[in-house]
Formats: C-alpha cells, structure tokens, sequence
C-alpha cells in the first residue's frame, strides 16, 4: 500500500483542475491506497460550501460529491 499527497492549486476559475486532487484521491482509495489533500493558494476557498456547491469540473462528479466522497473516507485535508 502507497501513500499519495494529492496539493490542489486551482480555484474556482478552473473547475475542473479544482477537481483532480479530490478525483485522484477517491481513485488512489479505490485501488487500496492512502491519501491525503493539501489545498493552496487559489484552492483554499473551494472548502467553502458556497463555492464547492457551484463547482461544477468538466467530465467528472461536482466537487460537493467528491468532497462527501473524501470525508467519509476520512480523507486528510489541509487547507
């Protein structure tokens, strides 16, 4: 088992690289690895629900669901 550190940059302005670290840790899970999320610059606002609601990444679930996803797996993140 791996241990991977997922640091999100991108905010809102770009939807769907806001959602790679969340996309990328629920697959790391999947395949039987640990995670943890570090959200920087840009990113730090997406923990905010108003935001994470309305980010919306091109060919992948809301940010909102990958979030749900992420916590309940107790997922790591550092803002």
């Amino acid at each position: 088992m791996a241990k991977f550190f997922y640091l999100g940059l991108c905010g809102s302005e770009n939807p769907t690289r806001a959602g790679f670290p969340f996309h990328l840790a629920l697959g790391a899970l999947e395949a039987g690895h640990q995670a943890e999320i570090s959200l920087a610059g840009d990113a730090v606002v997406l923990i905010k629900s108003v935001v994470m609601e309305s980010v919306l990444p091109v060919a992948l679930p809301s940010l909102k669901e990958m979030f749900d996803k992420v916590v309940q797996q107790k997922v790591p993140i550092y803002v």
